[in-house]
């Protein structure tokens, strides 16, 4: 910024006024107040703020001044609750506009926001900067060339990781995702039966990457699929922000898992060589080759569902965590009690199936969860009654954490909703450019 004069600066916003200095308006936490810093002239403080006064360094901004005022609360201190008697899509409108999103809220002010976006199926779309796709050319010519490589890094980035950002993302997710369908149906067909027939050989075999099983279709069609899962999570990896937390994150681990036993069966059978015991017992390498069944989850990345799934399995590990000792609590008390029913207790009729408690734990999670296979169930009558206490309190646990991972997954869905038809309104404006 180098107009304007004082060290001060003044934001209008509604009538309201506050003051910051010039250096903290450079890592604002509000996206539209720190593109003050950027701005080389009045003209590009005029396309941030509706007015500029030069002589008081003031901005102003026709905006909610009571909503603004909690977004500075959220500012100082980090956290960001709706204004009392005002609309919540009218203050998530003005979060938007400050540059904020709805995953900055309180848990239950989003909450709010789902149910209320949910019953008018609104969705909001995060303005543009001028310059960034989307803006005007006048903002595209003055750009610095470090400017227009972090627009192009960002723009790879959205292509990869959105699918539907842009044309070629849509593209480029169709392929990835023809390719993990490929690849699945080669994997499973390599176990039938009248795969391995025509050419004779055993399962150990067909585990082995030797130089003929390459040159045969199924390693043809397996190498170009490695190949090109390879090379997507290289560049992923190059135009990726923060490498480190690109390595952390589950998507990202999967995809090594799925690829790296490729690598390492190859290595091993050139290390190794093609009559060592190791490929004869085969066991290790069948294992590594059952490991590509991982690419199947790669299509979470193109389908909000499977990405659904995912986030709510993540926010919910303490519901979950609490429905495993639920089980588990309940578990140890119904199997010491039917191993001693059954067979502790010497009624004159012993279960031999119930001889352990850890055999008993068996039917005990078939029975809590309404399984019942029958292989094993109890033969006396106090047996039978704490069966069918066994069954009911198995459905009354099962059922209580489910409230809050239901509303976690209706929650987790809209989010996913939102950023879908976030970028799906860069992809619409590339249709009309």
């Amino acid at each position: 910024m180098n107009f304007g004069r004082g060290p001060a600066v003044v934001l209008n916003v509604g009538g309201t006024r506050y003051s910051f200095s010039r250096e903290v308006l450079k890592d604002f936490p509000l996206r539209r107040v720190s593109r003050l810093h950027g701005c080389l002239s009045e003209q590009d403080v005029l396309e941030v703020c509706d007015d500029y006064d030069r002589e008081r360094n003031e901005y102003f901004f026709d905006r909610h001044s009571e909503a603004f005022g909690f977004i500075m609360l959220y500012v100082r201190h980090g956290h960001l609750r709706f204004v009392p008697h005002m609309c919540e899509l009218s203050f998530y409108n003005e979060m938007i506009y400050w540059g904020l999103e709805g995953s900055h809220l309180d848990y239950c002010c989003q909450r709010r926001l789902d149910d209320r976006m949910s019953e008018t199926c609104t969705y909001y779309a995060a303005e543009e900067p001028p310059g960034e796709p989307g803006g005007g050319p006048e903002g595209k010519g003055r750009r610095p060339p470090a400017a227009e490589s972090g627009k192009w890094l960002e723009r790879m980035r959205r292509t990869f990781e959105e699918p539907t950002s842009s044309v070629a993302a849509q593209v480029l997710a169709t392929v990835s995702i023809l390719f993990v369908i490929v690849s699945m149906v080669v994997l499973c067909a390599s176990t039938l039966p009248e795969w391995r027939a025509p050419e004779n050989r055993s399962v150990e075999e067909q585990s082995r990457y030797t130089a003929e099983s390459v040159r045969e279709p199924s390693g043809i069609i397996e190498a170009i699929c490695i190949g090109w899962f390879t090379a997507e999570c290289i560049v992923r990896f190059i135009v990726s922000k923060n490498k480190c937390e690109f390595v952390r994150r589950p998507l990202n681990i999967i995809d090594l898992l799925a690829i790296t036993p490729y690598y390492i069966s190859v290595l091993m059978t050139v290390f190794t060589g093609e009559n060592s015991q190791l490929q004869r017992a085969g066991v290790t390498l069948r294992v590594l080759r059952m490991m590509r069944i991982f690419w199947v989850i790669k299509l979470a990345r193109h389908f909000i569902g499977l990405q659904t799934l995912g986030l709510t399995l993540k926010r919910c590990y303490r519901e979950m965590v609490m429905l495993l000792v639920f089980i588990c609590v309940a578990m140890a008390i119904f199997s010491a009690l039917s191993q001693l029913l059954e067979n502790g207790l010497d009624l004159g009729t012993k279960n031999k199936d119930y001889a352990s408690i850890p055999a008993a734990c068996w039917w005990v999670i078939i029975s809590m969860t309404t399984v019942g296979y029958g292989d094993m169930c109890p033969i006396t009558v106090p047996g039978r009654i704490l069966g069918g206490i066994c069954v009911v309190s198995g459905i009354v646990l099962l059922a209580l954490p489910i409230t809050f991972i239901y509303h976690s997954f209706v929650q987790c869905y809209h989010e996913l909703k939102f950023r879908s038809a976030r970028y799906s309104r860069s992809l619409s404006a590339e249709f009309l450019n």
